[in-house]
Protein backbone atom coordinates (compact mmCIF):
# COMPACT_ATOMS: atom_id res chain seq x y z
CA UNK A 1 0.00 0.00 0.00
CA UNK A 2 2.80 2.43 0.93
CA UNK A 3 6.20 2.30 -0.77
CA UNK A 4 9.01 4.62 0.31
CA UNK A 5 12.15 4.90 -1.77
CA UNK A 6 15.36 6.63 -0.68
CA UNK A 7 13.60 9.44 1.19
CA UNK A 8 15.61 12.33 2.60
CA UNK A 9 14.24 15.17 4.72
CA UNK A 10 16.00 18.26 6.09
CA UNK A 11 14.85 21.03 8.38
CA UNK A 12 16.20 24.46 7.55
CA UNK A 13 17.11 27.66 9.36
CA UNK A 14 16.82 30.25 6.65
CA UNK A 15 18.62 28.74 3.68
CA UNK A 16 20.94 26.60 5.83
CA UNK A 17 20.27 22.94 6.54
CA UNK A 18 19.95 22.67 10.31
CA UNK A 19 18.87 19.03 10.76
CA UNK A 20 19.05 15.93 8.56
CA UNK A 21 15.78 14.43 9.83
CA UNK A 22 15.36 11.41 7.49
CA UNK A 23 18.26 9.61 5.84
CA UNK A 24 17.91 7.19 2.93
CA UNK A 25 14.57 5.72 4.09
CA UNK A 26 13.37 2.63 2.20
CA UNK A 27 10.20 0.98 3.49
CA UNK A 28 7.11 -0.89 2.32
CA UNK A 29 3.85 -1.05 4.30
CA UNK A 30 1.35 -3.67 3.17
CA UNK A 31 -2.44 -3.50 3.16
CA UNK A 32 -3.89 -4.42 6.55
CA UNK A 33 -0.55 -4.00 8.32
CA UNK A 34 -0.51 -3.13 12.03
CA UNK A 35 2.90 -1.61 12.59
CA UNK A 36 4.93 0.79 14.71
CA UNK A 37 7.58 3.41 14.02
CA UNK A 38 9.62 3.69 17.20
CA UNK A 39 12.87 5.05 18.58
CA UNK A 40 14.16 7.76 20.91
CA UNK A 41 12.87 11.33 20.85
CA UNK A 42 14.15 13.12 17.75
CA UNK A 43 14.80 9.90 15.82
CA UNK A 44 12.49 10.90 12.94
CA UNK A 45 9.41 8.77 13.58
CA UNK A 46 6.88 11.64 13.59
CA UNK A 47 8.62 13.25 10.61
CA UNK A 48 8.32 9.97 8.67
CA UNK A 49 4.68 9.55 9.70
CA UNK A 50 3.89 13.08 8.48
CA UNK A 51 5.67 12.40 5.19
CA UNK A 52 3.64 9.21 4.66
CA UNK A 53 0.46 11.16 5.39
CA UNK A 54 1.31 13.91 2.88
CA UNK A 55 1.27 16.38 5.77
CA UNK A 56 4.86 17.35 5.08
CA UNK A 57 7.09 17.44 2.00
CA UNK A 58 10.38 15.60 1.52
CA UNK A 59 13.62 16.86 -0.03
CA UNK A 60 14.36 13.83 -2.17
CA UNK A 61 13.18 10.28 -2.81
CA UNK A 62 9.65 9.07 -3.51
CA UNK A 63 6.61 8.01 -1.49
CA UNK A 64 3.88 6.02 -3.23
CA UNK A 65 0.33 5.44 -2.00
CA UNK A 66 -0.58 2.40 -4.05
CA UNK A 67 0.61 3.50 -7.52
CA UNK A 68 0.52 7.28 -6.99
CA UNK A 69 3.68 9.16 -6.18
CA UNK A 70 2.62 11.66 -3.52
CA UNK A 71 5.41 14.16 -4.16
CA UNK A 72 4.38 14.66 -7.78
CA UNK A 73 0.84 15.74 -6.84
CA UNK A 74 -0.43 19.28 -6.37
CA UNK A 75 -1.38 20.46 -2.89
CA UNK A 76 -5.07 20.18 -3.82
CA UNK A 77 -4.52 16.57 -4.91
CA UNK A 78 -2.63 15.79 -1.68
CA UNK A 79 -5.48 17.33 0.32
CA UNK A 80 -7.97 15.12 -1.53
CA UNK A 81 -5.92 12.00 -0.74
CA UNK A 82 -5.73 12.94 2.95
CA UNK A 83 -9.48 13.50 3.03
CA UNK A 84 -10.59 10.42 1.10
CA UNK A 85 -8.01 7.76 1.85
CA UNK A 86 -6.26 8.52 5.13
CA UNK A 87 -7.25 8.85 8.75
CA UNK A 88 -5.18 10.69 11.36
CA UNK A 89 -5.01 10.34 15.14
CA UNK A 90 -2.99 13.07 16.84
CA UNK A 91 -1.60 13.19 20.37
CA UNK A 92 -3.50 16.45 20.98
CA UNK A 93 -6.84 14.89 19.80
CA UNK A 94 -7.73 17.96 17.62
CA UNK A 95 -11.45 17.63 18.28
CA UNK A 96 -13.71 20.55 17.36
CA UNK A 97 -14.84 21.97 20.73
CA UNK A 98 -18.21 23.38 19.58
CA UNK A 99 -19.31 20.07 18.01
CA UNK A 100 -20.63 17.18 20.07
CA UNK A 101 -19.17 13.68 19.87
CA UNK A 102 -21.54 12.54 17.12
CA UNK A 103 -20.74 15.61 15.01
CA UNK A 104 -16.99 15.25 15.57
CA UNK A 105 -17.00 11.58 14.52
CA UNK A 106 -19.08 12.29 11.43
CA UNK A 107 -17.16 15.42 10.42
CA UNK A 108 -14.89 13.80 7.80
CA UNK A 109 -17.81 11.84 6.35
CA UNK A 110 -19.73 15.11 6.01
CA UNK A 111 -16.80 16.73 4.20
CA UNK A 112 -16.72 13.75 1.84
CA UNK A 113 -20.40 14.13 0.99
CA UNK A 114 -21.93 11.06 2.66
CA UNK A 115 -25.69 11.38 3.20
CA UNK A 116 -26.98 12.06 6.71
CA UNK A 117 -28.54 8.63 7.22
CA UNK A 118 -25.31 6.87 6.30
CA UNK A 119 -23.30 9.16 8.57
CA UNK A 120 -25.62 8.51 11.50
CA UNK A 121 -25.45 4.73 11.01
CA UNK A 122 -21.66 4.66 10.66
CA UNK A 123 -21.08 6.97 13.63
CA UNK A 124 -23.20 4.71 15.83
CA UNK A 125 -21.31 1.65 14.58
CA UNK A 126 -17.80 2.90 15.33
CA UNK A 127 -18.87 4.61 18.57
CA UNK A 128 -20.24 1.28 19.79
CA UNK A 129 -16.97 -0.53 18.94
CA UNK A 130 -15.03 2.15 20.83
CA UNK A 131 -17.53 2.20 23.73
CA UNK A 132 -18.46 5.87 23.46
CA UNK A 133 -21.98 5.38 22.07
CA UNK A 134 -23.49 6.76 25.28
CA UNK A 135 -21.53 10.02 24.82
CA UNK A 136 -22.73 11.03 21.35
CA UNK A 137 -24.52 14.17 22.54
CA UNK A 138 -21.64 15.29 24.80
CA UNK A 139 -19.16 18.06 24.03
CA UNK A 140 -15.43 17.14 24.05
CA UNK A 141 -14.78 19.34 27.09
CA UNK A 142 -16.99 17.07 29.23
CA UNK A 143 -15.03 13.90 28.36
CA UNK A 144 -11.99 12.32 29.97
CA UNK A 145 -8.71 12.18 28.05
CA UNK A 146 -9.29 8.53 27.21
CA UNK A 147 -12.77 9.23 25.89
CA UNK A 148 -11.53 12.16 23.78
CA UNK A 149 -8.86 9.92 22.25
CA UNK A 150 -11.50 7.33 21.39
CA UNK A 151 -13.54 10.04 19.66
CA UNK A 152 -10.43 10.98 17.66
CA UNK A 153 -9.96 7.33 16.65
CA UNK A 154 -13.64 7.00 15.75
CA UNK A 155 -13.43 10.10 13.54
CA UNK A 156 -10.33 8.70 11.80
CA UNK A 157 -12.03 5.36 11.16
CA UNK A 158 -15.59 6.46 10.33
CA UNK A 159 -15.05 7.32 6.67
CA UNK A 160 -13.30 3.95 6.07
CA UNK A 161 -9.83 5.17 5.08
CA UNK A 162 -7.27 2.83 3.60
CA UNK A 163 -4.70 3.71 6.24
CA UNK A 164 -4.68 5.31 9.70
CA UNK A 165 -1.60 7.16 10.95
CA UNK A 166 -1.52 7.55 14.73
CA UNK A 167 1.08 9.78 16.38
CA UNK A 168 1.65 8.92 20.06
CA UNK A 169 -2.04 7.97 20.57
CA UNK A 170 -1.47 6.70 24.13
CA UNK A 171 0.78 9.53 25.33
CA UNK A 172 -1.90 11.21 27.47
CA UNK A 173 -3.52 8.00 28.72
CA UNK A 174 -2.99 5.84 31.80
CA UNK A 175 -2.14 2.14 31.41
CA UNK A 176 -5.77 0.99 31.60
CA UNK A 177 -6.94 3.38 28.89
CA UNK A 178 -3.84 2.66 26.77
CA UNK A 179 -4.67 -1.04 26.81
CA UNK A 180 -8.33 -0.42 26.02
CA UNK A 181 -7.48 1.91 23.12
CA UNK A 182 -4.95 -0.49 21.60
CA UNK A 183 -7.39 -3.42 21.91
CA UNK A 184 -10.04 -1.40 20.11
CA UNK A 185 -7.68 -0.28 17.35
CA UNK A 186 -6.62 -3.89 16.85
CA UNK A 187 -10.28 -4.83 16.52
CA UNK A 188 -10.79 -2.11 13.89
CA UNK A 189 -7.68 -3.26 12.04
CA UNK A 190 -8.96 -6.84 11.89
CA UNK A 191 -12.66 -6.18 11.25
CA UNK A 192 -12.19 -3.46 8.62
CA UNK A 193 -8.80 -4.45 7.16
CA UNK A 194 -7.49 -0.92 7.76
CA UNK A 195 -3.71 -0.49 7.73
CA UNK A 196 -2.60 1.24 10.94
CA UNK A 197 0.83 2.77 11.49
CA UNK A 198 1.73 4.14 14.92
CA UNK A 199 4.57 6.45 15.88
CA UNK A 200 5.28 5.85 19.56
CA UNK A 201 7.80 4.78 22.17
CA UNK A 202 5.08 3.48 24.54
CA UNK A 203 6.01 -0.04 25.72
CA UNK A 204 2.39 -1.21 25.53
CA UNK A 205 2.15 -0.20 21.87
CA UNK A 206 5.51 -1.87 21.28
CA UNK A 207 4.25 -5.16 22.71
CA UNK A 208 1.01 -5.26 20.72
CA UNK A 209 1.84 -4.56 17.09
CA UNK A 210 2.73 -7.06 14.37
CA UNK A 211 5.76 -5.20 13.07
CA UNK A 212 8.28 -2.87 14.70
CA UNK A 213 10.28 -0.42 12.59
CA UNK A 214 13.07 1.12 14.68
CA UNK A 215 14.61 4.46 13.81
CA UNK A 216 17.61 6.25 15.21
CA UNK A 217 19.20 9.50 14.03
CA UNK A 218 16.88 9.64 11.01
CA UNK A 219 17.66 6.10 9.78
CA UNK A 220 15.81 2.79 9.90
CA UNK A 221 18.08 0.52 11.94
CA UNK A 222 15.73 -2.50 12.25
CA UNK A 223 12.46 -3.75 10.82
Amino acid sequence: MIRIENVEKYFYRGEDRELHALKNIDLTIEKGEYSLLTGPSGCGKTTLLNAIGALDTIDSGKIYLEDREIGSLSEDERTTIRLNEMGFVFQAYNLIPVLNVEENIGFIMKLRGFDEEEIKKRVKEVATILEIDTKLSSLPSTLSGGQQQRVAVARAVAAKPKIILADEPTANLDSKNSKALMDMMRSLNEKEDISIVFASHDEYVLENVDRIIRLNDGKIIES
